[in-house]
């Protein structure tokens, strides 16, 4: 069986970085704070000792979780072409009410709606890969299907 890997952005690659960084900066601080909580004493009913040792597994937890991003990870570097792929910026018009939106393209692990990064597997992320500038698509969503216009596709900064 064939590694599955994740493709994600340079960028997005380096922001898991820079997050197991801060997490294992936290840690130390995090085990002293179990320690401190389990030197008072009774065990069973030390609230202080419960809540510390759930925030030590909460960060041991998402340090797995982001290093296993990491194993999994493709780095895709974009072609200088119009063609809409990983790592592109993408301004697109929606056919019913001629709203203009701009999107950037991101792999799953980077994927944030609030900051108008789409991932390649969301509805419209899937429907816009591989089309170019002037391309009319149809994206199939939970909750019907609609139209948008490819009006620019440009490399992300």
């Amino acid at each position: 069986m064939a590694d599955y890997f994740n493709k994600i952005t340079a960028v997005g690659y380096h922001d898991i970085e820079k997050e197991i960084e801060h997490l294992k900066q936290t840690r130390p601080a995090r085990i002293k704070a179990l320690q401190a909580a389990r030197a008072l004493g009774d065990l069973s009913e030390n609230a202080e000792y419960s809540a510390a040792k759930r925030d030590l597994r909460h960060l041991e937890s998402r340090l797995r979780y982001l290093s296993k991003q990491l194993r999994y990870a493709q780095i895709v570097t974009p072609k200088a072409d119009q063609t809409i792929e990983i790592g592109k910026q993408v301004t697109i018009e929606f056919l019913d009410d001629h709203d203009t939106e701009n999107y950037e393209i991101v792999g799953r692990p980077e994927a944030d709606v609030s900051q108008n990064k789409i991932s390649e597997a969301s509805p419209l992320g899937k429907a816009l890969i591989n089309q170019t500038v002037g391309d009319t698509v149809t994206v199939e969503s939970p909750n019907g299907s609609y139209l948008v216009k490819v009006k620019a596709v440009t490399l992300t900064q």
